[in-house]
């Protein structure tokens, strides 16, 4: 029966009864990815171009900037093609590259948070060791590392779907590629990707998400050791535009998990919100956090 061989297309969700509203939603993403390729574009021209940035935490945003800009590039650009043209069926191949891609990315991305953390930890907690401990060689190894760790983690993803017979259905729940999405329109036994699947989220975002927490605990215990109180916060405030960066990074990554593990019964807009959410947000928020946080960064703008 050909419904039970791999299809040669998936049709991407649109929200029922919005479908004369897409062009208003594209202008809105169409903005919002305009800002994020703006935004990180800039931070990463500014650190360039300012020596006194030439630092390991700014070559960590700098990777960030560059992670952002690719994970948004490899979806929004396909959504958008959806909204304007009503093309709403991407081929089987693109469909698991672009899975690919998004799960790598997040990955890379999540380990980049987790190597900043480490810096800001070194930075307050053992300032004078600081300069030898994170050097510009080892920043670069850590950011391969990152990538080389992603890859590894989130190749198998798409080969274990490979095999796969699917069903009649070709109807995602997103209008792009999320392993969970295209796994459950699978006809056969998914325990290995669902195993697979879990442990790989398991072993990097929130293996990552625990050393970040464990980081800022013994940041809190070094900063509530400083005698007075200004001082305190001081040293404190240089963590606030990676906390911020780091929330807006997981929260939408968690709701988006739940909304995939608890809300099947949920009206299709909240999935494609979340999904999109989770692309676009960080990507927007990032160079705006830093923007704000980073005096350097300010004076190049203007």
């Amino acid at each position: 029966n050909s419904s039970d061989l791999s299809p040669s297309s998936f049709i991407l969700a649109s929200i029922p009864g919005l479908e004369a509203a897409h062009f208003w939603m594209s202008i809105l993403l169409c903005s919002m990815y305009v800002l994020a390729v703006t935004g990180n574009c800039v931070v990463m021209l500014i650190v360039k171009m300012e020596p006194s940035l030439h630092a390991p935490m700014y070559f960590f945003l700098c990777m960030l900037a560059a992670i952002d800009l690719a994970l948004s590039t490899s979806t929004v650009p396909r959504i958008l093609s959806f909204y304007w043209f009503d093309t709403r069926e991407i081929s089987f191949g693109a469909c698991l590259v672009q899975m690919f891609l998004i799960h790598t990315l997040s990955a890379i991305e999540s380990t980049v948070l987790l190597a900043m953390a480490v810096d800001r930890y070194v930075a307050i907690c053992h300032p004078l060791r600081h300069a030898a401990i994170l050097t510009n060689t080892t920043t670069a190894k850590i950011g391969l590392v990152a990538m080389a760790r992603g890859i590894l983690f989130f190749l198998p993803l798409p080969l274990l779907l490979l095999p796969l017979p699917f069903c009649s259905s070709r109807m995602l729940s997103h209008s792009f590629c999320l392993h969970q999405d295209v796994m459950n329109l699978a006809c056969a036994n998914t325990t290995p990707s669902v195993v697979y699947g879990l442990t790989a989220i398991l072993f990097v975002m929130g293996l990552d998400a625990v050393l970040i927490c464990l980081s800022y605990i013994l940041i809190l215990k070094a900063v509530l050791r400083l005698a007075s109180w200004k001082e305190r916060v001081k040293v404190f405030s240089t963590c606030v535009a990676h906390i911020c960066v780091v929330l807006a990074f997981y929260v939408p990554l968690i709701g988006l998990s739940v909304v995939h593990r608890f809300g099947k019964d949920l009206a299709p807009l909240v999935h494609i919100i979340m999904g999109n959410v989770y692309i676009l947000v960080p990507a927007v928020l990032n160079p705006i956090i830093y923007g704000v946080r980073t005096k350097q960064i300010q004076r190049r703008i203007l």
